[in-house]
């Protein structure tokens, strides 16, 4: 039996931050009907197409496990089915813009009314202040959550990251939500709403820079290489560049081969415990003990000449092969992975982290499988749903109509 067996979600998701959540309950088991416009459908499937006239990777790589109705919610037959639906489901899952579902006709009173013990769940850009109203994507998530003026270099711009901590960090957030509200309504027996801001999951995820933000009222940073460079700070946390968060100085080094090849590159970090075990690898044994090196604060001004020190031994090396020599050592690093070099790794395809997919109209593609893995309910990665796919079997199975019922609503146009 799956986690989330019986379950069932009507999914108003698009694009990704939605179906990021309602992809990861549809992966513990629960039945996830993906609600979409007749002949439309999500907006992702006909984007950054790389086959034509076939749903894009951007929409089957957040859609698994899924089954796909149409259904014009503008008519009044659509807006019958939507409220069965609505009376036959558990959670309702939104990234609407703000005040689309009011105008719909389907306020938070409303499915009350038609389902006291529904969880209604929705993402937006911003939670209640100035900005309730603004549209949001990915990276004006990052920008206004605090990610991007403390990502970078400190003499460069602020930076976007390529993780998507706005959608699909967001949409993560909501899923433990309504987890957590389901849980709560085996006991109360109610349902209620529950809501992620992607302002608040990207500071959530930046929740160290916060940290840093308050410990600069009192002193300056001093694991952050410009303290060591003797460079003043500001009043607000700076850009770090590939500097360590948690007081264990690291840094990106060169590898072999980077003069060709632009990820031959590796994190290494000067971690106080292995200090001795790191002198001696890199042929400076003599730190050790030396004045200036043997003790971590005494190593703070002079941590860029450090790690030049032991980037040159890093360049005579690959970076598997420094992998290699640190790891015995207890010295923490980790290569610099391409997305070539994670789609060819074997470990990953063994724990279902990554998956091979076959599709009826695009044939076989990788994609991401479930980042969670539960011990009694493992997950098997189920191809993304065609548009309508599941239409006819969800009002016949799922609503009980009749196959003269189902007819009549594609003659009305509801569906």
């Amino acid at each position: 039996m799956k986690a989330l067996e019986g379950v069932k979600i009507l999914d108003f998701t698009h694009v990704q931050s939605g179906p990021t959540c309602t992809q990861l309950l549809a992966w513990f088991g629960a039945d996830c009907i993906k609600v979409e416009r007749p002949g439309v459908g999500d907006a992702t499937r006909g984007q950054l197409r790389d086959i034509p006239d076939v749903d894009s990777l951007y929409f089957t790589m957040l859609n698994h496990n899924k089954r796909s109705m149409t259904l014009n919610t503008k008519s009044d037959k659509g807006k019958e089915v939507l409220e069965e639906l609505v009376r036959a489901c558990d959670v309702l899952v939104e990234n609407f813009a703000p005040g689309a579902l009011d105008r719909m006709g389907f306020s938070w009173e409303r499915i009350q009314e038609l389902n006291p013990r529904m969880i209604m769940a929705s993402i937006k850009g911003f939670g209640p202040g100035p900005y309730a109203d603004c549209k949001v994507y990915e990276n004006v998530a990052q920008c206004t959550g605090g990610s991007a003026s403390t990502t970078g270099f400190l003499d460069g711009p602020p930076l976007v990251t390529g993780a998507q901590i706005g959608d699909s960090g967001t949409g993560l957030h909501l899923a433990l939500g309504i987890v957590t509200a389901l849980f709560q309504r085996e006991k109360t027996g109610k349902g209620q709403k529950v809501t992620a801001a992607m302002q608040d999951a990207v500071l959530n995820l930046c929740r160290v820079k916060l940290r840093d933000q308050q410990r600069l009222e009192r002193g300056p940073l001093t694991e952050y290489h410009q303290y060591g460079e003797g460079i003043s700070f500001g009043d607000a946390v700076p850009r770090a560049g590939n500097a360590s968060g948690g007081g264990q100085p690291g840094w990106i080094l060169k590898c072999k081969g980077y003069e060709t090849d632009p990820n031959a590159y590796i994190y290494f970090i000067t971690q106080a415990p292995v200090w001795g075990n790191i002198c001696d690898l890199i042929g400076k044994p003599e730190w050790k003990t030396q004045e200036g090196y043997a003790k971590p604060a005494e190593r703070l001004d002079k941590l860029g000449a450090i790690f030049d020190t032991i980037e040159a031994w890093t360049k005579t090396k690959t970076k598997f092969e420094v992998m290699d020599l640190c790891n015995p050592l207890n010295i923490p690093c980790g290569p610099i992975l391409s997305m070539k070099e994670i789609a060819a790794e074997q470990s990953l395809r063994d724990t279902g982290t990554v998956v091979e997919v076959d599709h009826p109209e695009r044939g076989k593609y990788l994609s991401v499988g479930c980042p969670i893995k539960l011990s009694g309910s493992p997950v098997e990665v189920e191809r993304s749903p065609l548009l309508g796919e599941h239409t006819d079997e969800i009002l016949r199975d799922v609503l009980g109509f009749s196959a003269e019922a189902v007819e009549s609503m594609k003659d009305a146009g509801a569906i």
